[in-house]
């Protein structure tokens, strides 16, 4: 079992990594939302080393189309050392509002690009641990320059895996065809896990020259109280981000698939009109047991088990910021 936080900034990444090595979670993942999660990484794996433990830090996700495979690539080769070996690349696309408006890069079809951009990480990681001369030359990517000076050498604990974050088939068959795991997005289902992503992730295995299994990361939305009134609290939280994600139409073929295509279409309407609090009544209680786990820590370890069962290898808990301490870190010890 991991655990996610949302705060990746350098205090907030070590205390979470003291928190996760205590409570004996096996991983920490850092999310790209205020903070660089490269930089949270790497203070939290040394901060679990400092606390006893040697966990797996992983950027869950890092937002790759603000970035180039050089910058990400060298990041990501630092942050491996720092963790002795012990990193996940986690790589996502974000959508095109926020890679033009909030990072002003360039967007273009996310797919064959980002199928490209991990070509050149692997192109550039080659070169580096073999001295080969480096040749990247694509539609959106060229690489062709590593004087010695620039080149680090080979990294004594190898390259780090890469996942892709995806929710679309299509994202989905590149990650089984070019990543070594899939991080399947907070807002997916069991029956979307089954039905979309498991069939598409296979599909790209049988077009991969990898040989190793897809990993599956899970990161589902947890609610996790031994009361009522402290779930009540939690329960509000998640119900917001279920609704926030269930506005986006880059995450309608989930709506879709259970059919509540029409309250999609009401909340995007509502999104719109900057409605954000009045969207969380839209969410009900089917579609909050379809997205999130709800529990005393008991419950809720045995919820995750039987719903991932046979299709996560591992599972990463993201409890709402109200839950208590003590409840969220009897997940990684509950039998």
């Amino acid at each position: 079992m991991e655990i996610g936080t949302r705060d990746a900034s350098p205090d907030g990444a070590e205390k979470a990594a003291r928190f996760a090595a205590e409570a004996g979670f096996s991983g920490l993942q850092l999310t790209e939302t205020q903070h660089d999660p490269f930089i949270g990484c790497a203070l939290a794996a040394r901060e679990a080393k400092r606390a006893g433990r040697d966990i797996r830090v992983s950027t869950a996700i890092a937002v790759a189309f603000a970035r180039n495979p050089m910058t990400v690539a060298m990041a990501a080769n630092d942050v491996h050392l720092a963790a002795e070996g012990r990193f996940a690349l986690g790589l996502g696309s974000q959508v095109q509002a926020h890679i033009e408006k909030r990072f002003s890069m360039p967007w273009s079809a996310p797919v064959p690009r980002m199928r490209e951009f991990i070509a050149a990480l692997r192109a550039i990681w080659h070169a580096w641990e073999t001295g080969e001369r480096l040749q990247v030359r694509g539609e959106h990517y060229q690489h062709t320059l590593m004087s010695p000076v620039f080149d680090p050498g080979p990294n004594p604990h190898g390259n780090p895996p890469i996942w892709l974050a995806g929710v679309g088939a299509a994202m989905t068959r590149l990650a089984g065809e070019a990543a070594d795991g899939f991080v399947a997005h907070a807002f997916t289902t069991r029956e979307y896990l089954a039905e979309v992503s498991v069939p598409a992730l296979a599909k790209g295995r049988t077009r991969s020259a990898l040989t190793e299994p897809v990993k599956l990361i899970a990161l589902p939305f947890v609610i996790v109280a031994s009361d009522a009134a402290a779930r009540a609290k939690q329960e509000a939280a998640v119900r917001q981000q279920i609704a926030f994600y269930a506005s986006t139409p880059a995450y309608r073929p989930v709506m879709e698939l259970h059919g509540w295509d029409e309250i999609a279409d009401r909340l995007h309407d509502a999104s719109r009109r900057g409605e954000w609090r009045e969207m969380a009544a839209l969410v009900d209680d089917d579609m909050l047991d379809a997205f999130a786990v709800a529990g005393t820590p008991a419950e809720v370890h045995e919820g995750l088990r039987a719903r991932f069962a046979g299709l996560a290898d591992t599972v990463c808990v993201n409890a709402p910021d109200a839950a208590d301490p003590a409840d969220v870190a009897a997940l990684a010890v509950t039998p």
